[in-house]
């Protein structure tokens, strides 16, 4: 149990004679062990220099055990910092790998992936070998079958793990059943999300370490193949327009300020939002027509045009335009 700190067999053999007695000579441990003389002095010198034990200066020569909670803690809190040091040192060796093998073998910086189930799974590898962050956009076509308020149960599993995500989602996904319902979900799990009219393509990026690109031509309605970007300018390239884009985007909220997240009833002060008119806000904003946000909202286009025209009236604005610059104005959006 104690090899990891240092401790071979015999050496725990003698701590743990040493610790039952609390204190002894090297006759008694050599009698406990039944070790040779020479052998257990060596053992107890060598518990001293680790903390583990103090020498009595009278005769014959006692060895007292030291209390293990404090003895066996300071011995692991100093492999923690040399561990440590390992950490450090291999993330250096890390950049001097990455900056050496960018340009050694070009050819194998980008990987090209056939198959819907095959690009499928290294998505789904990607994100399971994910330490840091997950960033990505998202639009469709997707290589994966959506399921209403799950669609990406891997990423569910990750933020648990405390693996971070940020997302930013083209308007067009709008268009699609029950997105509003899986953006939440993932969102109470600690997603990130944002909303950005027409994204250049699909993109999902692992720790700076892997980007995947769905290789689509137009037309295509699944994903059949992808790019596997590795350590590359190409891949710093990728990150940087991420951040961006992300910068440039409208975050998505998840509940109301001062509203009823679970009814979206009216807020019990005044002048803030309910829960559903900051989610109406939120994807105008983002570019979204009234047939849009309708779809999303699971509203008419009546009903949103109702909800835009009393959001107007609160605001005392005649434009669009101008609830907007309010809206903004007052930190709503």
């Amino acid at each position: 149990m104690l090899e990891s700190v240092g401790l071979g067999a015999q050496d725990q053999e003698v701590y743990h004679a040493l610790v039952r007695r609390a204190q002894a000579t090297v006759a008694e441990i050599t009698h406990d062990c039944h070790l040779p003389a020479t052998a257990a002095r060596r053992i107890l010198q060598s518990l001293v220099g680790l903390g583990l034990a103090t020498r009595s200066t009278g005769r014959p020569t006692r060895y007292v055990a030291v209390s293990p909670d404090s003895g066996l803690e300071a011995l692991l809190r100093e492999r923690e910092r040399e561990l440590d040091g390992v950490r450090t040192h291999i993330r250096a060796l890390m950049d001097v790998y990455r900056a050496n093998t960018r340009f050694a073998h070009p050819g194998e910086l980008i990987e090209v992936v056939s198959g819907r189930d095959e690009v499928n799974h290294r998505w789904v590898q990607m994100q399971q070998d994910t330490r840091g962050q997950m960033r990505g956009f998202d639009r469709p076509p997707y290589a994966a079958p959506r399921q209403h308020a799950e669609s990406n149960p891997i990423e569910l599993h990750m933020l648990r793990r405390g693996v971070k995500y940020r997302v930013i989602y083209d308007t067009s996904v709008l268009d699609l059943p029950g997105w509003l319902e899986d953006v939440t979900a993932g969102m109470r799990h600690g997603e990130q999300a944002r909303i950005h009219a027409d994204l250049p393509m699909k993109l999902a990026v692992s720790d700076d370490r892997l980007a995947i690109i769905p290789l689509l031509r137009a037309g295509d309605s699944v994903v059949t193949a992808s790019y596997l970007i590795h350590p590359s300018p190409l891949l710093d390239a990728l990150v940087a327009l991420f951040e961006a884009l992300w910068e440039r985007s409208v975050p998505v909220r998840l509940t109301a300020a001062g509203g009823d997240p679970a009814t979206g009833s009216e807020p019990t002060t005044g002048g803030e939002l309910t829960r559903d008119e900051e989610r109406l806000l939120t994807l105008l904003a983002s570019g979204a027509t009234d047939k849009a946000a309708g779809r999303a909202l699971g509203w008419s286009e009546r009903t949103v045009q109702r909800h835009i025209t009393k959001l107007m009236r609160r605001l005392g604005a005649r434009t669009r335009f101008q609830v907007a610059m309010e809206a903004t104005r007052r930190g709503w959006i």
